[in-house]
């Protein structure tokens, strides 16, 4: 136990790749490399260290070990799962599940479903969460509580609600508070704010009491679903039972009181907390403004962004979005100077979906896709289709003074449109499409993928970076509160 504890003591203070290597070395030339307890610290030490960027590097010291075992695999397993390429995790869950040698070395447990689950959840991966499911299940490993939490969460964020309550309802152990928080936080997401709440009095019932964690998914439930004095009173109710409200919470009442149009009162609270507020909060009323249009309240949250520090590309784009609706082009480029003088730098939009397990990724105008030339040709009729029922592209979104063709034609090549068009051509008729967004839907995309629901007869289900958009027959789950 002294040994390990030295041997932790010495890995915490390796913070370079060049560290990491001497401590390896000095590992293999005093004969405890291959001791489990150093090369595993040391392997888990470069696969969670994004600093060191030593992941590949995590992978090599795995390739040198003589007998790996499940500690050993679960330590890159985890890196995996929080790299910019999750994907690589959920390959290398399929390595050991599928492993004849059922002996200790190779026996994917705990740690490691959870690893593949934590991926599957990032890249909205279900039918690749199914199959570590079924596994779990093989193994016995839902008898225990963070797994079936950790699986109620990858459904949730998948898209697939009704599978995460399913879970929730037949499990076999104690339900936690985690338990109850994750399952409300997964009915927010998908926009089903009453079930939220509804969950919320049941644990109460149940003899289980909210905490800050219930009251904040409860809220987010309520702002995805629209249900403004739902908010607001239990933004009270909070109060009345002790629980404090912290940033989060006030957060969310302003970003579900700016949503609703309801700006001046967004704009109050934001003056009455008992806290200072943060960038964030006049970002959120800043993205509220543009929304509707209220050019006076976007350059008072501008102004305080721009006094706080904030240096966020999104800050800049969303007034410039205000000026663009208005037609104010001076002012967008304006704008757009000061973005080059500072050197900031737009977030590119990026879009993924899942085709026979296999997970395919879009930028914006991407042409990269093997499938190219399919897909744009598919582009093409689904704007001739698109049109000719009566779709009117939102060109006012182009920050650039071009014409309302050029305009077009950006918007036509937005990630999530490329993805769904792949999946067009890449599936049966009626199957599900799902897609994974990094940035929030734009108003133009979303009003293109109800359109594209209705004429093609799919369902389309995308989840950007705050919920889910579900998609069906010329309608969606959000009804246009978003």
């Amino acid at each position: 136990m002294a040994s390990l504890i030295h041997v932790e003591s010495l890995l915490q203070k390796c913070n370079s790749l060049i560290q990491i290597k001497q401590f390896q070395a000095h590992l293999i030339t005093t004969g405890k490399f291959q001791s489990h307890p150093s090369r595993t610290k040391l392997i888990e030490l470069c696969a969670l260290s994004p600093a060191a960027g030593n992941l590949s590097f995590a992978a090599e010291i795995f390739r040198q070990v003589n007998a790996p075992k499940t500690n050993d695999w679960n330590a890159i397993l985890r890196g995996l799962a929080q790299s910019p390429n999750p994907t690589n995790a959920i390959t290398w869950f399929r390595t050991i599940s599928r492993s004849p040698q059922k002996i200790d070395a190779l026996t994917p447990d705990e740690v490691t479903v959870l690893g593949a689950l934590s991926a599957c959840s990032q890249l909205g991966a279900v039918r690749q969460g199914e199959i570590v499911h079924r596994y779990i299940v093989d193994e016995k490993l839902d008898m225990n509580g963070i797994v079936c939490n950790a699986l109620i969460d990858m459904y949730g964020k998948c898209g697939f609600v009704d599978k995460a309550y399913l879970v929730f309802n037949k499990m076999s152990c104690k339900k936690t508070l985690i338990t109850w928080n994750t399952m409300i936080m997964a009915f927010a997401m998908n926009g089903d704010g009453y079930k939220a709440l509804d969950l919320l009095d049941q644990m109460v019932l149940e003899g289980m009491l909210p905490d800050d964690v219930s009251y904040l998914s409860a809220l987010c439930a309520c702002n995805h679903a629209g249900l403004v004095e739902e908010g607001v009173r239990l933004l009270d109710t909070m109060i009345e039972c002790r629980v404090k409200p912290n940033v989060k919470h006030y957060g969310t009442v302003v970003d579900l009181l700016g949503r609703a149009g309801r700006l001046q009162e967004a704009y109050d609270i934001i003056n009455s907390m008992p806290m200072m507020p943060d960038i964030v909060f006049w970002q959120t009323l800043l993205g509220a403004s543009k929304t509707y249009g209220n050019v006076e309240m976007a350059e008072i949250a501008s102004k305080k962004l721009v006094e706080m520090g904030s240096n966020a590309s999104g800050d800049f784009v969303l007034l410039s979005n205000v000026y663009a609706a208005q037609q104010r082009w001076h002012d967008v480029g304006r704008v757009r100077e000061t973005m080059k003088n500072s050197d900031v730098r737009k977030v590119p939009g990026f879009s993924y979906t899942e085709i026979d397990g296999n997970m395919h990724k879009f930028v914006n105008a991407d042409q990269s896709h093997p499938n190219s030339k399919e897909i744009y040709m598919k582009l093409d009729e689904i704007r001739f289709k698109i049109k000719a029922y009566g779709y009117d592209a939102e060109t006012n979104l182009v920050l650039h003074d071009i014409g309302d063709e050029d305009k077009e034609n950006v918007l036509n090549f937005h990630s999530e449109k490329l993805a769904v068009a792949y999946s067009l051509i890449s599936t049966r008729d009626g199957t599900p499409i799902h897609v994974i967004k990094n940035l929030r839907i734009c108003v133009d995309c979303h009003a293109v993928l109800k359109i594209i629901s209705k004429i093609y007869s799919r369902e389309i289900i995308v989840r950007d970076r705050a919920r889910f958009h579900r998609f069906k027959e010329g309608e969606c789950s959000c009804r246009d509160y978003w």
